[in-house]
């Protein structure tokens, strides 16, 4: 019986232990540097097996596919890389989409590289386009357009291409659409991709679509055909993204 209730109290102090509040009163950190230093603890076994195909990766990117006679550079609220791609877009969207593409939208913050002038290699797409967005075409009403406007005006440049954008003094000053300013009770059709049809950099006018078509189109693969097709990639500011002081 003694035994019994021994074990009993036993169970109970511990029990009352497990609900016993902890506090933490400090913590120690220590940064562990992760460089060159490292390098002799690589599996070789495992990079000897890796070694054929980092080669035959590094072989297929290597590859050119244009030429850029000039440097492509990437600036907001507009530079030549980004109309680049936006025109690129464009232009794709047009044979992919069985009815009129207005315009076309690609993100400053999309732009993940500058090609310099010289030779540009399938490396260099990939490394502009790393992702996996596709191409989309959704229909817009003005009054939409007109607040996605807005929000370059607020936010900065983003890259347009059917259209043009100027801002003054932080204020949306003018929107037009194929020359003429963009009426707030018609619809437009807009090229972009899946990414920002989501809303995502400051694009939540995308969202409020009338109609969405979706391509299944890799834009990386759209870039790749714009390139081979142009052979010389030429680019320039146009005026078509403009914001005075």
């Amino acid at each position: 019986m003694r035994k019994v209730i021994l074990l009993a109290l036993c169970s109970l102090f511990l029990l009352s232990a497990c609900h016993k509040q902890v506090k933490v009163t400090s913590v120690t950190t220590e940064a562990i540097p992760v460089n060159a230093s490292e390098d002799a603890i690589q599996d070789r076994d495992y990079l000897a097996q890796l070694a054929p195909i980092k080669a035959h990766l590094e072989q297929e990117m290597n590859v050119q596919i244009g030429y850029a006679p000039e440097d492509m550079w990437v600036a907001d609220p507009e530079c030549p890389m980004l109309n680049w791609a936006t025109d690129a877009l464009w232009e794709a969207a047009k044979k992919a989409y069985d009815g009129r593409v207005d315009i076309a939208i690609v993100n400053m913050g999309g732009m993940r590289c500058a090609w310099p002038a010289g030779p540009i290699t399938k490396g260099n797409v990939f490394e502009l386009m790393p992702f996996d967005n596709r191409l989309v075409i959704l229909t817009l009403k003005g009054e939409d357009i007109l607040a996605l406007c807005e929000s370059f005006a607020r936010y900065g440049g983003q890259g347009v291409a059917g259209m043009r954008v100027t801002v003054i003094d932080g204020r949306l000053a003018d929107v037009q659409i194929g020359g003429k300013p963009v009426n707030p009770k018609l619809h437009y059709t807009v090229a972009t991709s899946d990414y920002l049809a989501g809303g995502t950099d400051h694009m939540d006018a995308l969202t409020r679509y009338v109609d969405y078509w979706n391509s299944d189109l890799l834009i990386r693969e759209l870039y790749l055909e714009a390139v081979q097709t142009q052979d010389t990639i030429r680019a320039s500011v146009d005026g078509r993204m403009t914001m005075k002081p």
